[in-house]
């Protein structure tokens, strides 16, 4: 018997054993037109909802037989997805848009689900942090006042610049929020991160820093190996740096802009069409496993051990759990209560927000990878093009039937959050006014 047909086999046989002992039946079980399913991730902890989707057998309520398989890196996992190697992928939120507008790839990427919030840091060596703490004593101590800015680390840029040789940090992709939010945070102290130019797609044209791609489970090594001096990456891979003694975290994305969209599920819009019920299916899965992440410490205990074997993340669960349980270390010895460091279903983490693609094509027309200026109208209607509410409210409605949420966890929104004042700078981001925002920054790409 061919695997598909064993599945399909499977797949009516527990509807029958279900309907037999009285239990309700997910509409995902009966309606799903693929049951075998292969996602992508790379080994982040904010790739918990898949994990916890498969392992607690969330997938398999709705009748999908799930595998999971970590990729090399973010440009290969998306290529596969591209391809249909992959069925959808555990994504960087900046991936589908950047797809979308035709930033390294072209390619038509959705999604309907946002994976998490906050999630990053950045960490700089212990040389670096040696520097910055001469440059502003309030550092110098044993809990140094957060957020830090970059304040201290601009004498530091200008040292490197006036050697030769500029200072070097990482980021994991050019489309990621970690790209965003490194140059974000450099330029809210004056640091030019550069800009991508027709001829220059590294964007470090007139940069005080350069920044480079570096996958997320390499960058403790090559800070350590002296070839960066600092990175932007999710966890664990910072908190790796204090265990190992290697380099201290300075901020968290969250200290950056609070409750930031980070992660999102991507497939091809090609996908969606092919299996719309399957893909509601998959997305009720994924709130079930963000809202279990949600629920208790002691779930997220759970999740730690889980996440630390060798076929997920596969680093130490005392290194995963310093951010994943509340908490995040900076130097040494500082660690503090982060409660909202991991935000996997609060907030209405799950809802693919408009607001949140709009700030990514912001983002994208300051720093140059958008090469020319865009009328408002063009940012709201891409952003209806790649991020799909309208499949999460799908999915979220068939919850509401089968008891596990209520209508108090379906946002009242028409897909737009209220201006945003939760940057570092405190610069307001209203997303119904993107060129008026982008209009308020010194450092960046000016329009008229």
């Amino acid at each position: 018997m061919k695997r598909c047909t064993r599945l399909a086999f499977l797949a009516n046989f527990m509807i029958f054993c279900l309907i037999a002992i009285n239990l309700p039946v997910s509409a995902g079980l009966l309606d799903a037109e693929k049951l075998e399913l292969k996602f992508g991730f790379i080994k982040l902890t904010d790739c918990a909802p898949i994990i916890i989707a498969k392992e607690l057998g969330y997938f398999m309520d709705e009748g999908l037989f799930v595998t999971v398989e970590a990729q090399a890196n973010w440009k290969v996992l998306l290529d596969r997805v591209i391809s249909g190697e992959l069925d959808g992928a555990h994504m960087l939120a900046g991936q589908p848009i950047g797809a979308y507008v035709g930033i390294g790839t072209q390619a038509n990427i959705i999604t309907a689900f946002s994976m998490d919030l906050n999630g990053n840091g950045i960490t700089v060596s212990n040389d670096i942090w040696g520097r910055m703490k001469k440059n502003d004593p309030k550092l110098d101590q044993d809990k140094p006042p957060h957020p830090i800015s970059a304040d201290s680390l601009k004498p530091v840029v200008e040292e490197f610049k006036r050697s030769g040789d500029p200072l070097r940090m990482g980021m994991v992709f050019p489309v990621s929020t970690h790209n965003y939010e490194i140059r974000y945070w450099l330029a809210a102290s004056g640091i030019s991160p550069g800009y991508y130019t027709n001829g220059d797609t590294t964007g470090t044209t007139d940069a005080d820093v350069l920044l480079s791609v570096t996958p997320p489970p390499q960058m403790p090594a090559t800070l350590e190996q002296g070839t960066i001096q600092g990175y932007c990456v999710g966890e664990p891979w910072n908190q790796q740096a204090v265990f190992k003694g290697i380099g201290v975290p300075v901020v968290t994305n969250y200290d950056i802009w609070k409750n930031n969209p980070e992660k999102v599920f991507g497939v091809t819009l090609d996908w969606n069409n092919k299996y719309p019920k399957t893909h509601v299916a998959v997305i009720k899965a994924l709130i079930r496993a963000g809202k279990w992440l949600d629920e208790s410490i002691e779930h997220r205990k759970e999740a730690v051990k889980i996440l630390s074997r060798s076929e997920y993340v596969g680093a130490d669960a005392e290194v995963i759990a310093n951010s994943m349980t509340g908490t995040f270390e900076f130097e040494k010895g500082d660690k503090r209560d982060y409660p909202d460091f991991n935000v996997f279903y609060r907030y209405d983490a799950t809802y693919p927000f408009y607001s949140h693609c709009v700030w990514f094509l912001t983002q994208m027309r300051r720093w140059g990878q958008i090469g020319e200026v865009k009328p408002d109208d063009w940012y709201f209607k891409t952003a209806e093009e790649v991020y799909r509410p309208d499949i999460w409210l799908k999915a979220a409605a068939e919850l509401i039937d089968d008891g596990v949420l209520t209508e108090d966890d379906v946002p009242k929104t028409d897909g737009y959050k209220k201006p945003d004042d939760g940057f570092i700078d405190g610069v307001i981001f209203d997303a119904k006014k993107p060129n008026d925002y982008l209009k308020q920054f010194p450092v960046g790409i000016k329009d008229e």
